[in-house]
């Protein structure tokens, strides 16, 4: 039986679903008939490591996201590794990568679309199918790396909008 407390949560995050992009999506990461269960903002760190590539020379290579997942400027929950992402009301999705747009700067890392791999828990991301990434700003990293083994992270943000089919 839900608690008072998961439903509110699911209401807030409901109610939270404001159309982060007014124009319309690149057709590489656009979900026609699909409807948008939550829409979060995201502020973190692209991590990367510098390894060789198949050049055998150094490179950075992404590694994994570290974020906040915001809503009305209240943490809801974290975006990791996975890439997952997990709501303190318990749910969470772990996607995969299926279409990418260009950032709008070189700088920023690409626009995402994600089908849902596997999910966890109950609450507001249960019936979640797709995840787009949209409006990124910032998290790509450029240069040489001089150490295999190296980390760095590039600060980035980005607007996260969760789907559901039908």
């Amino acid at each position: 039986m839900p608690t008072f407390k998961s439903l509110a949560f699911a209401l807030a995050a409901l109610t939270s679903t404001s159309a982060f992009a007014a124009d319309p999506l690149p057709d590489a990461i656009a979900a026609p008939g699909e409807t948008a269960v939550l829409s979060v903002h995201a502020e973190g760190a692209q991590v990367y490591e510098c390894k060789a590539g198949t050049d055998g020379k150094l490179a950075w290579t992404f590694r994994e996201p570290i974020a906040t997942l915001l809503s009305e400027g209240k943490t809801i929950g974290r975006h990791y590794a996975g890439p997952n992402w997990e709501l303190a009301d318990g749910s969470a999705v772990v996607g995969k990568a299926i279409g990418n747009a260009s950032g709008a700067t070189a700088a920023d890392i690409p626009w995402l679309k994600l089908e849902v791999a596997s999910r966890r828990g109950s609450g507001v991301l249960t019936r979640v199918t797709t995840v787009q990434r949209i409006n990124t700003h910032g998290g790509k990293l450029d240069g040489s790396c001089d150490k295999a083994g190296e980390f760095r992270s590039a600060p980035y943000s980005a607007d996260y909008i969760f789907l559901r089919r039908g």
